[in-house]
């Protein structure tokens, strides 16, 4: 059984009752629609005018006329399976257009007129009026831009004409062919640059971190300072203080001597004053010579015999002022 013809499907879809109900209303309307899709069939008779349910974006579905099958665009290029959808306020509003991907090819990202759902876009549908556009004129836009880029994963190489031998309508398309490949070029330097910056942006905080963890360590250390001036400054004016209430016993009473400023209170304190002061001046005593060794004024020899003799003298009173520490000469002492 044949396949009914294409004004068939056009007359028994707008004019007789179907399973369908199309939205289109107005008689001038159907009309108008009618020979669009047959001027088109006649052009390219791959596009097969059919009815089905279109779903917008608010989710709102209703019955349209499509055109749908494949597009020629060359011999060197692969056919595209396209539907045009006749709006409901067509021919004031623009046909929607999708491009459907097939198990060979699929759509290509960032293609700049048809989006990965296959919805497809062109100056043509964007200068889209009422009057002196059409149907076969979208058609032969579609054509010349996919031969322009492909929207399939297809090695090809676009051949652009001189723009002298081309319409307005095509330089746009040109245009914005090569200005969407420059904006993708550009968004990829930019992100790249982003990157850059995020990784510089990071390692700096870590380096304020790291800045911010040393200033409070020495604000700790100063803060500690400050405490200890403020205790050694008291520790200083009670010395003073001392030091000026007993100046007369200083340099009368004691003749001058600063050791005999401090009265011992017994005889251990008396024995572990004087083998301290003996233990101190053997150590004054060796590092003079130590200094002396250095500059020169001592050999070594003499410098190592001088050293034997005064550390074992200095261990001597070591020694004797740790017997003062056991308990029982503390109560002989006493």
């Amino acid at each position: 059984m044949a396949s009914p013809s294409p004004t068939k499907i056009i007359d028994n879809a707008i004019f007789c009752s179907s399973m369908y109900t199309l939205v289109y209303t107005d008689p001038d309307q159907k009309w108008l629609i009618r020979k669009h899709l047959l001027s088109l069939h006649s052009e390219f008779s791959s596009l097969y005018p059919n009815v089905s349910v279109f779903t917008h974006n608010d989710g709102t579905m209703v019955n349209l006329l499509k055109a749908e099958g494949y597009l020629h665009i060359s011999r060197s290029l692969p056919s595209i399976h396209i539907s045009i959808w006749i709006h409901e306020h067509y021919p004031h509003m623009a046909p929607i257009v999708q491009v459907s991907p097939n198990p060979t090819y699929q759509i290509r990202p960032n293609h700049p007129f048809v989006d990965p759902s296959g919805l497809t876009t062109s100056s043509y549908l964007h200068m889209w009026g009422p009057f002196g556009h059409d149907l076969l004129g979208l058609a032969n836009s579609l054509v010349k831009l996919f031969s322009l880029d492909h929207p399939f994963y297809y090695v090809n190489a676009p051949t652009l004409s001189h723009p002298s031998y081309m319409s307005k309508r095509d330089c746009m398309d040109r245009l914005w062919y090569m200005l969407h490949y420059d904006m993708i070029t550009l968004r990829e330097n930019t992100d790249d640059e982003i990157e850059k910056l995020t990784i510089l942006q990071a390692e700096m905080s870590m380096r304020v971190d790291t800045t911010t963890s040393i200033i409070i360590g020495l604000d700790h250390e100063m803060v500690n300072l400050k405490q200890r001036v403020n205790e050694m400054t008291g520790e200083s004016d009670i010395l003073i203080n001392w030091l000026a209430v007993n100046k007369v016993n200083l340099s009368v009473a004691m003749g001058g001597k600063v050791a005999d400023a401090f009265e011992c209170m017994d005889t251990y304190s008396e024995l572990a004053m004087e083998w301290l002061a003996e233990d101190k001046a053997l150590e004054d005593l060796m590092y003079a010579l130590g200094k002396a060794h250095e500059n020169g004024v001592m050999s070594h020899e003499h410098y190592i015999k001088q050293v034997r003799s005064l550390a074992r003298e200095q261990f001597f009173f070591r020694a004797k002022l740790e017997r003062l520490k056991d308990p029982q000469i503390f109560k002989l002492l006493d």
